[in-house]
């Protein structure tokens, strides 16, 4: 599918943007494995989650969904049942690693599959350690790429230094270590987002945390009834839209703002961003609010670090950001930007260049130098869904049209996005 868009005189508009895609992953797939029936308001509709009700459907788990709430009978972490065929998991990054955790050392065999692009992405940094741990795994081009075949073991203890700060790779773990004998211990590099810690912690999970380090003991989880907060990644879509335009004023409403997901509000009042926030809430732990953003005076800056992977999703359209911002953004310390549904570094710094923009690709980032200038072009998405909208968002401030080829990879995340995006201009 092919949109062709162009810029547009002013930007109004109120928006509920879509249920937070990791934590209605972590929702149904914890509620899953822990005892009782649980009820999760707001899920998230996307391609990426309903691939993890099918996976826990096929595992034998009982899971009803209804509109927007997805209701699950939980029996408990040793529950579930072999499955009869592969479990697909599509073009879900976070489904394959964290059910890896969760499969690794049961009694029967399964198999985890997903896209050509799942196929490519690495798979070793999670096979490794729970391989440490007792369990028995298998897959394609020495243990990095799925297909990836679990066939027994049993979990033992662990004691791991994380070789990248990654909330998938943590994740597997703390769901392996959950059904260890002896528990685990592992540190990260720098901080992560923290959904899995906060959301198992109160479904009865034994984790203490003391800086970069946690442990996990063998535990029982117990079903949690759950509202999802909004997407703060798809909100940052039209935090940066509102933030470049020259003429806008856009609310979003109920957005997620974890502090370890929400490092792109820091950085966009680090460069001058005219945002306010109002009506705080809080749901299981996770905090929520409104957000008020209009044009703003943007200056550069330098990304790095230990914030990289408190934003390492709005890495791409942060990049559009800072071609209207004046003077220099430096991105560095990104390399895992190169591991995810693409290699997000080249490909947001090809089509950026393609359309006049002064950006610099680097091993680990990006450089980009603020003209305020983008010109139209025909640009692919190739397949991912943050290149996607980011091209959507960039055509709202282009010189001529842009052409979007492969539009509808948003719907991985972000299935109204377009609609959204049509209704905003004026």
């Amino acid at each position: 599918m092919k949109f062709t868009l162009n810029s547009v005189s002013s930007l109004r508009g109120d928006i509920n943007i879509p249920a937070d895609k990791s934590l209605s992953h972590r929702a149904v797939m914890f509620n899953s494995i822990a005892s009782g029936k649980a009820k999760i308001s707001n899920f998230l509709m996307g391609e990426d989650c309903l691939s993890t009700i099918d996976v826990l459907s096929k595992l034998g788990v009982e899971i009803q969904v209804e509109n927007n709430s997805v209701y699950t009978y939980g029996k408990g972490l040793e529950s579930l049942n072999k499955p009869n065929d592969t479990l697909y998991v599509g073009n879900s990054g976070t489904t394959i690693r964290l059910m890896s955790g969760v499969l690794a050392g049961r009694k029967f065999k399964s198999i985890l599959d997903g896209d050509s692009s799942i196929r490519k992405r690495p798979m070793k940094r999670i096979i490794d350690p729970l391989t440490m741990m007792g369990a028995n795994i298998s897959a394609n081009n020495n243990n990095d790429n799925a297909p990836i075949l679990f066939d027994g073991g049993t979990l033992t203890s662990l004691d791991y230094d994380l070789p990248v700060a990654s909330a998938q790779l943590k994740s597997a773990l703390i769901l392996a270590g959950l059904r260890s004998n002896d528990g685990i211990t592992i540190r990260e590099k720098a901080v992560s987002r923290d959904h899995t810690e906060r959301l198992l912690s109160a479904m009865g999970a034994k984790i203490t945390i003391n800086n970069l380090e946690i442990k996990v003991s063998s535990s029982d989880l117990f079903a949690r009834d759950i509202i999802i907060p909004g997407d703060i990644s798809s909100a940052s879509f039209w935090l940066i839209a509102g933030a470049i335009h020259k003429n806008s004023d856009i609310y979003i409403r109920n957005v997620g703002i974890n502090e370890t997901r929400s490092r792109i509000i820091s950085v966009l009042k680090r460069m001058g961003a005219n945002m306010t926030f109002y009506n705080e809430v809080d749901y299981s732990g996770e905090p929520a609010c409104d957000m008020n953003i209009k044009t703003s005076n943007l200056k550069g800056t330098t990304i790095s670090g230990a914030e990289i992977p408190l934003l390492i999703d709005e890495i791409p359209i942060i990049a559009l950001a800072a071609v209207s911002a004046e003077g220099e953004t430096k991105i560095i310390d990104a390399k895992e930007l190169r591991y995810k549904e693409s290699d997000r570094i080249s490909l947001t710094v090809n089509w950026m260049k393609s359309a006049g923009a002064q950006i610099q690709e680097l091993d680990d980032g990006m450089i980009i130098t603020g003209t305020g200038n983008l010109n139209g072009g025909t640009f692919s998405s190739h397949g991912d869904h943050r290149l996607a909208m980011t091209l959507g968002i960039a055509s709202l401030i282009s010189n001529n049209n842009i052409t979007i080829d492969n539009a509808e990879a948003s719907n991985v995340s972000y299935p109204s996005f377009w609609d959204t995006l049509k209704n905003l201009g004026e």
